[in-house]
């Protein structure tokens, strides 16, 4: 073997070293970024990074929390942060998170409106080797870092043995659905579906999209369509409010939300829903950061972090 050709083989020797161990003067881990081949991670501190926010809404208490979470943290390790609002619109989404992905973000935390829908922005994002972590809600295709979430179909479990102990055999409910395509809707609808086959008669399922108005609005028709109905199950309580209002004459049918917004606890606690699961959406921002702090710190991340559900009951019903 010749001089030149040991020479250009210790070359190379040193270059892969360099680009394993040492990027002007930071450390980078010699693993490859799982979003994007042959890239590998650069160690940075939380103080280093750019975390873009992508909500479905903010026109939600539920969404707000979340984002209260993400800037608690965020503020007191020192990352900047911005938070973009889908206001429920799947377009309006795919633009943020493009955006964010234009303006070179470390990572993004995204709560999709359509968890179909926002597949060609993750897959934006692994082409552009930025991490996504997604909250509440999954993302059909792309590779996700972590979902970070309750169990939604324990939770749809919950309320639908709630409902059964509380009216008995085959009592007759009806169910408010939440936006069609989203991961939140399928898993708390197989959940509480799953649970209540067989034990409970649901006469109808009509969508409101998560949201208090239509919630008002489609409860009102159900009450119309279907007066014998005992029982209610809304899959958040944005709808489950709106169906308290629909349903002021009839006060002996039994409300269920989801979520444990600060306005569907209170509304548990006067009496007029009878039960709420309740997420802990603030700790679910604050997870979602710290998964993005131990992925930039080399730590192994789990690709489902649970957040933890309690079944909050009035006292009516204990």
């Amino acid at each position: 073997m010749t001089k030149k050709i040991i020479g250009i083989i210790a070359a190379i020797g040193i270059l892969i070293y360099g680009i394993f161990f040492v990027t002007s003067g930071r450390q980078v881990f010699s693993i490859s970024n799982p979003f994007q081949n042959n890239v590998t991670v650069q160690h940075k501190k939380p103080a280093e990074l750019k975390i873009g926010v992508s909500l479905s809404t903010l026109n939600n208490p539920f969404f707000i929390s979340i984002k209260d979470g993400v800037n608690e943290v965020a503020k007191s390790s020192g990352s900047k942060v911005q938070v973009y609002d889908g206001q429920n619109s799947t377009n309006k989404q795919s633009n943020d998170v493009e955006d964010l992905i234009q303006k070179k973000v470390d990572v993004l935390i995204i709560n999709p409106v359509d968890s179909s829908a926002i597949t060609p922005e993750v897959k934006s994002a692994n082409e552009a080797g930025i991490p996504v972590i997604t909250i509440d809600r999954s993302s059909d295709g792309g590779k996700v870092l972590s979902l970070v979430a309750s169990d939604s179909r324990e939770g749809g479990k919950m309320a639908a043995e709630f409902m059964i102990k509380t009216l008995g055999q085959n009592g007759k409910i009806a169910e408010l659905q939440g936006t069609p395509g989203a991961s939140a809707t399928r898993e708390r609808g197989a959940g509480f579906d799953n649970t209540a086959k067989g034990k409970l008669d649901t006469v109808t399922r009509q969508t409101a999209n998560f949201d208090r108005t239509q919630g008002l609005n489609t409860a009102e028709n159900i009450a119309q369509a279907h007066p014998e109905i005992k029982g209610l199950f809304a899959q958040n309580d944005e709808m489950a409010l709106g169906a308290v209002q629909a349903l002021k004459s009839n006060p002996n049918v039994i409300i269920v939300g989801f979520d444990g917004s600060e306005d569907g606890i209170s509304s548990v606690k006067k009496g007029q829903m009878a039960a709420t699961v309740a997420q802990k959406p603030k700790e679910m921002g604050k997870l979602a950061v710290q998964a993005a702090y131990d992925y930039f710190q080399g730590k192994k991340v789990s690709s489902n972090i649970k957040s933890p559900l309690e079944l909050i009951v009035s006292d009516k019903y204990k």
